[in-house]
């Protein structure tokens, strides 16, 4: 009786503090007197307005976005009383914040102005907090921090228009912070919780004509954040437009058009559900008239119907209709039609009109692929994130527009929404240009863990999580961009998801449905796991898994990175469920700001005053462009892997080469793109042709090149280089952009022969048994037989301020430091630079003298063999063997020799790929060339210091001075090089990661030159566990190369 007495005396205790529980703490409680979401639109007084679709130029719509009166406080408790109240307004207020002014971050701030839309954080209020995973406060839903709880107090005045009298008005936002409260002249009029979905509500009964005052209380947290642990910036404030629009007392109060295709698709089944609600006390007989009017103005599609609505009631009108073979959308052709949904009363008068652009596609499953007009598609995508470096997470028209332009350029065809539902317009823009988009809900709880501790098991979350995917589907069912549906991210398989994909899937049967975190189960129609491990997706792509197989994160792109992209795509491309996925991620999330001495830099979790809140670092920061929408080193291999004209050659030597058309829907035609070959002899063009092709969509063609005659020669290589370009410019890509390339090597040449060095007998001097001198052709050097090479007289005296010594390090990679390289492998840190050199004896060899010794290094049971040659000709030649003395040893991450030079000797030239940096596991984006560039430029600024600036297959480099001398360095075989200003130590940041920049980094005074046999992949699975794939990495017992030093005058 004890046991259910306290039971009893616990649940209504429960419920009690439930009851007195504020909204922002209850998570029965997420909207009070909100409107149910519907599809985006603005109604119109006539039909022309709806077909242009501008919202300015509607007489129902007016736009609140501006600056508002504002007041921040650090605790929620101190938000000024009352001052929603008309009798607290002041029109007097007229500071605000400039840009350079240290940020409040504590206290109150006073009224001000603030923009909306617009983020505090980057208007002088709060504290920019960027986390993985985490809240930043103590972890106890559905409670928050109440000692910190950022809230922002508006005020906004509007006008009612005089032609409004008499309608219904709606106040809309498209999305605030995570929940807000809603005055209107002093009245409170609702709430919301979900920061990423729009939260409309009717204010008819609140307003007046005339002068109305707005209030809202916004707050940064709510046990609504405990659904939004998403891996971003924490931001706070209004961050997409506010604006008003109204109806008559009879309105189209949302519709649901389906623009699908029959079985055959070729004919068009279009079918549309259209609410109209009546606000009057008396049922009303009124007439819906749905129109799709094409790209000319042509109407081919018209259908009316009658509609009785009963008083203050919602009634459907449904109209469905065949459209002869109608132009199809999909990502390649985005073919677009404007329906058109007029309402019309008993006297046919126009009451209000809308319009929403619609395209014919069929999305399907068959055979375990997700099929898109009949067609198995691969989704070559990237998640992306609302995100401005200037702005926050406020995103204009003008950065979405330029988004898109360069996804088109990298060949990107699908978008995730990670992880929630963006703006508006970004729908628009992707219906209007072409791309595929996985809509997600605004869902993730992955700090709560993924068991059933997680609030998606908890009978008091269920309806708040079914909520947003409610109003996800609702908002965006129209759209032809969207072709998926996703239930969240990283929030557990718990109950509430498979209620989400039962109603999802109950409401909209045209899209499929997936969720990561069901992993295999029933509740996702497509296996979607994010960093799958490299031996998982091997076994997958020998399977029929009975499923589609898209990732839904791949490829983490963090720093010095997107190694093994080729691998991914070529194991894609050979399985029949396996279609592709989602890079993580599109931006580096980093702010542009100046420090202290006015230097420029991007910021990441822990600046901005963010150092002693939780923060996630640079993690942010793993992204294929630049915050300010540049492209990085590693930005071309996407383009490259994911580029949709492809070529391949069994034989290259007989210009035989085979075009794919990679597009599933269009074909590749002379009209469209024109092709250039061009054929290379140790890296300088000897032939160039143009040639045409007509491929079918999803189709391939030989072509017949007409290569001249390749000559049997010693010495010689040869590559043969083919483009594609676009023919005719298009909103976004120019004329002659170039879309697609391929490189393929000539056999029967071998490039790396012996070259004479000739010249008269290289003299030797002895001098006290420690010293040894030789004089070649003019060139001094001398040996220590305890330590190598010292010095250099004649030709090339002083060139080099270090001489090279044996290295096996380089600064840790983002990668590397994910997969704790940077204390697995440090041994050969030290190694690099405590050695022991032992003579090991000297011998004349036809007129030239060889040099021999061992260098061992400190406590790394190891050895290299060195041996320098001096040649006839004053050359040095360098030949090294590295063996392990040990089955034990760590992975070598590098093997080869450091100098530096003068820093005069500033002009790069080398004969390999280029001519960005490139990578043993990222070097398919790079060509063979001879190419020329500025040492100060070889070295990428990574937001966080780490390795950069290598160039693989390396035949030969020259570092030069503006008058013409310097060094040659030619190798025995391919070589692994960079010449930058940067020492290794300089980007190396231990053993743990440093809150630090590159542009914390003082360029050294000298060019520091890396001439390597090999070094390690950047890896690309993903940023915490993964090596590089095996076949980059280096394990062997014994490992040779040589190259050449000589001297230019």
């Amino acid at each position: 009786m004890r046991k259910i007495f306290l039971i009893v005396a616990l649940v209504n205790a429960m419920s009690a503090l439930a009851q007195t529980r504020p909204d922002w703490e209850n998570p029965e409680v997420f909207a009070i007197n909100k409107e149910n979401t519907r599809s985006t639109s603005i109604p119109y007084a006539t039909e022309a307005q709806a077909l242009k679709n501008h919202y300015s130029n509607s007489p129902f719509y007016k736009s609140l976005n501006g600056n508002w009166q504002f007041y921040w406080v650090d605790k929620i408790a101190d938000v000024p009383k009352d001052f929603y109240l008309e009798e607290n307004y002041s029109d007097n207020i007229k500071q605000k914040w400039k840009k350079g002014e240290p940020n409040q971050t504590s206290g109150q701030s006073g009224w001000t102005l603030m923009p909306v839309p617009g983020n505090w954080e980057f208007n002088g209020y709060g504290i920019p907090m960027y986390v993985n995973i985490g809240y930043g406060f103590t972890i106890n839903p559905p409670f928050i921090d109440r000692n910190d709880s950022p809230t922002g107090a508006y005020r906004h005045k509007f006008e009612i228009p005089k032609d409004w009298d008499g309608r219904r008005v709606y106040l809309h936002f498209e999305a605030g912070t995570n929940s807000m409260y809603v005055w209107v002249n002093g009245k409170k009029v609702g709430y919301t919780e979900n920061s990423k979905s729009p939260a409309e509500f009717d204010i008819t009964e609140y307003i007046r004509p005339g002068s109305n005052l707005l209030a809202c209380q916004v707050h940064k947290f709510s046990d609504g954040y405990y659904m939004e642990d998403q891996d971003m910036w924490r931001l706070g404030g209004i961050n997409r437009n506010v604006y008003l629009y109204t109806t008559a007392q009879t309105r189209i109060q949302d519709f649901f058009s389906l623009a699908d295709l029959d079985a055959k698709y070729k004919d068009g089944l279009f079918s549309a559900e259209v609410n109209v609600q009546n606000y009057t006390q008396k049922a009303i007989a009124q007439t819906i008239e749905v129109s799709i009017v094409d790209k000319l103005g042509k109407k081919v599609f018209s259908q009316n119907q009658k509609v009785d609505i009963a008083s203050n009631s919602i009634s459907t009108a449904k109209v469905a209709g065949v459209i002869k073979n109608p132009l199809q959308w999909t990502a390649e052709t985005p073919n677009l039609y404007n329906m058109i949904i007029t309402l019309r009363d008993d006297q046919n008068k126009v009451i209000e009109t809308t319009s929403h652009r619609i395209g014919f596609r069929k999305v399907e499953i068959k055979d375990g692929q997700l099929l898109v007009n009949g067609k198995k598609i691969l989704v070559k995508g990237v998640n992306l994130h609302e995100f401005n470096t200037n702005t926050g997470n406020v995103v204009d028209s003008a950065t979405m527009i330029r988004n898109i332009q360069l996804m088109k350029e990298l060949n990107i065809n699908a978008v995730r929404m990670s992880h929630y539902p963006q703006s508006p317009l970004w729908y628009r823009l992707c219906d209007e240009y072409g791309l595929y988009l996985v809509d997600e809900a605004n869902l993730e709880s992955h700090g709560l863990g993924q068991g059933e501790s997680n609030i998606a098991y908890f009978d008091e979350w269920q309806n708040a999580h079914l909520d947003r995917m409610i109003r996800l589907v609702e908002r965006d069912k129209n759209h032809a961009s969207v072709i998926i549906w996703s239930l969240g991210n990283e929030a557990s398989n718990g109950k509430a998801y498979y209620a989400m994909y039962e109603w999802a899937k109950k409401r909209d049967k045209s899209r499929p449905v997936q969720y990561e975190q069901a992993f295999w189960k029933e509740n996702t129609d497509i296996v979607c796991p994010m960093y799958p491990s490299w031996n998982q997706m091997v076994d997958v792509s020998k399977k029929d898994i009975g499923r589609p197989y898209i990732m839904c994160e791949y490829a983490h792109a963090m720093g010095n990175s997107m190694g093994n992209f080729q691998d991914y795509w070529d194991l894609i491309r050979s399985s029949k469920n396996m279609q592709g996925g989602f890079i993580w991620e599109w931006y580096n999330h980093g702010y542009k700001t100046k420090d202290e001495q006015g230097r420029e830099y991007f910021a990441y979790g822990g600046d901005l005053y963010g150092y002693n809140k939780q923060n996630d670092g640079n993690f942010c920061m793993d992204g294929i462009i630049s915050p300010d929408l540049q492209y990085l080193p590693h930005t071309h291999i996407v383009k490259k892997v994911y580029q949709n004209i492809l070529f391949e050659s069994k034989n290259p030597n007989s210009g035989k080469v085979t075009v794919i058309n990679d597009f599933k829907f269009i074909p590749v035609t002379p009209k469209d793109h024109s092709f250039k070959w061009v054929l290379q002899k140790n890296g300088e063009q000897i032939a160039e042709g143009n040639f045409e092709v007509t491929i079918a969509a999803d189709s391939r063609q030989d072509v017949q090149l007409k290569l001249p005659k390749i000559e049997q020669e010693a010495g010689a290589e040869y590559y043969l280089q083919v483009f594609a370009y676009t023919k005719n410019a298009t909103q976004l890509i120019d004329a002659g952009f170039e879309v697609a390339k391929e490189e393929f090597q000539l056999t029967g040449n071998n490039y790396f022969v012996n070259k004479s060095k000739d010249g008269e007998p290289v003299k030797k001097f002895e001098e006290g048994g420690w010293k040894l001198t030789f004089v070649a052709n003019g060139v001094t050097y001398e040996f220590g037989k305890n330590d190598g090479l010292r010095w250099v007289n004649g030709p090339g005296k002083d060139y080099i301020t270090k001489f090279p010594t044996p290295n096996f390090w380089r600064a840790p990679t983002d990668n590397d430091f994910g997969e704790k390289a940077q204390q697995k492998m440090r041994v050969w840190e030290a190694a690099s630079y405590l050695r022991q050199t032992k003579f090991d004896g000297v011998d004349e060899k036809n007129g030239a003298y060889e040099i021999r010794f061992t260098v061992k290094p400190v406590g790394v049971e190891a050895e290299v063999k060195l041996v320098y040659l001096v040649n006839k000709d004053g050359s040095l030649t360098v030949d090294a063997t590295y063996r392990a003395l040990s089955d034990n040893l760590p992975e070598l991450p590098r093997f080869g020799f450091n100098f530096e030079l003068q820093n005069r000797f500033h002009n790069f030239t080398w004969y390999g790929r280029g001519p960005w940096e490139n990578y043993i596991d990222r070097k398919f984006d790079t060509f063979m060339g001879i190419w020329k560039g500025d040492v100060k430029d070889q070295a990428f600024a990574y937001y966080r210091p780490q390795e950069t600036g290598n160039k693989t297959d390396v035949r030969w480099l020259t570092l030069t001075d503006d008058s013409g001398k310097g060094i040659r360095i030619e190798g025995g075989q391919p070589l692994s090089v960079s010449a930058t200003n940067y020492r290794i130590e300089d980007l190396d940041a231990g053993l743990t990661k440093k809150q630090q920049h590159f542009k914390d980094v003082i360029p050294a005074k000298n060019v520091v030159l890396n001439v390597d046999l090999f070094q390690r992949g950047v890896a690309g699975l993903d940023a915490w566990q993964s090596p590089p794939l095996d076949q980059y990495r280096h394990f062997g017992k014994e490992y040779r190369y040589n190259f050449t030093l000589s001297y230019i005058q």
